[in-house]
This record gives structure tokens, C-alpha cells and sequence, in this order.
């Protein structure tokens, strides 16, 4: 199983943070998961509230475990309630289904690990973590 680097995990964080610097974001949480669901690295910025991290890990863990990015998650839980309940109870709860959870891929197409972005708007966490993935040379399917 492809894994994300820590050196690409830290990149990420590091310009996911300096995007909402850039767009005057709320004090952002950025988590990045490996391909299995572990956490490789986790950065909370001063003033993000200390429950930051269980949202953004939420939002990544839903990504990596049902190969789709928290926009697609919302939609299917807007259509399929019922679905995105069960599998909420199949991951014990662990499931966030909204923008800023984020599946990356390397340049051939294979799933290297999510990132789980919070702390402003979903769409701006959204926004802010694809700026991340992008600049670690990745790409994210938000």
C-alpha cells in the first residue's frame, strides 16, 4: 500500500495554513492520514479551539475510509441518509461528511492518504487543504 511521506504530510499542513493566512481564514486544524486511516501528522493553530482535532480527523477518516472527498460524502448523505448513518456506525462515529475532508492521490491515481481541514467554512477548509495538497505535488479529490 502507497503511503503519503511525512516530508509531503508536513508540506501539506505548512501551506494549508499559510493559504488561510492568505485568505484571512478563521484559526485553522489540518490532519493528514496515511493510506490506512493513521495519523502522519497533526497541526492546530493558535486560537483553533482544542476540539479542532477530532473534527479534522473526522473529516479525513471518512475520506480514506469510503474513497471519497467530504463534498461527495455531504451529497451522499443529503440523497442516502440512512447510508452515510451506517457507515457513521460502522467507523464508530469517527465519520465527518463535509468540505475539508479531502482523499489524495499520487500522480498515477493510487490513494497515498486524506487531509481533514477545519476551523473556517467547510468550502473555505475545502479550499485551503487542495492549495496544501497541490503545493506537496499531490493531488486532492476534495
Amino acid at each position: 500500500m502507497a503511503d503519503i511521506s511525512i516530508s509531503k504530510a508536513r508540506t501539506i499542513i505548512r501551506k494549508t495554513l499559510a493559504k488561510g493566512r492568505d485568505m484571512d481564514l478563521k484559526p485553522l486544524s489540518v490532519v493528514v492520514l496515511d493510506a490506512g486511516g493513521h495519523v502522519k501528522a497533526f497541526e492546530r493553530e493558535d486560537g483553533a479551539s482544542p476540539g479542532r482535532f477530532a473534527i479534522a480527523q473526522g473529516k479525513a477518516y471518512g475520506a480514506v475510509m469510503l474513497g471519497m472527498g467530504g463534498t461527495a460524502q455531504m451529497a451522499r448523505a443529503e440523497q442516502q441518509a440512512y447510508f452515510m448513518n451506517a457507515m457513521n456506525g460502522a467507523f464508530g462515529g469517527q465519520v465527518v461528511p463535509v468540505p475539508g475532508g479531502i482523499l489524495v492521490r499520487d500522480k498515477r491515481g493510487v490513494v497515498v492518504g486524506a487531509v481533514g481541514v477545519t476551523g473556517d467554512t467547510s468550502d473555505n477548509d475545502l479550499i485551503a487543504g487542495l492549495a496544501g495538497i497541490e503545493a506537496a505535488g499531490l493531488e486532492g479529490d476534495g
